[in-house]
């Protein structure tokens, strides 16, 4: 199973499936968090690590990325110093 884990993250289809590389590890980042929080897996989870649990439920469709700007956290830009495009 852990061989054929790794294709599956390496092939078109699971990247293609989820938006790209940077979705796909988010998703799996987020779902990974979920499991270890206490949620159930949506797929046979007997003899599997966490991570082929997530994989197998994004590979058979159990789980996708849903956009959401709220997200997103804006306050780390307030930290950034102003610019200014005035020559000191």
């Amino acid at each position: 199973m852990r061989q054929r884990m790794i294709e599956l993250l390496k092939s078109d289809d699971i990247i293609n499936k989820c938006g790209g590389r940077f979705k796909l590890t988010a998703l799996i980042q987020r779902r990974w968090l979920q499991l270890l929080q206490g949620s159930r897996p949506m797929v046979e989870s007997k003899g599997l690590t966490p991570l082929e649990v997530v994989v197998r439920e994004i590979a058979e469709g159990k789980i996708e990325m849903e956009l959401a700007t709220q997200d997103y956290d804006y306050r780390a830009s307030a930290a950034l110093p102003e610019f200014s495009s005035e020559a000191e």
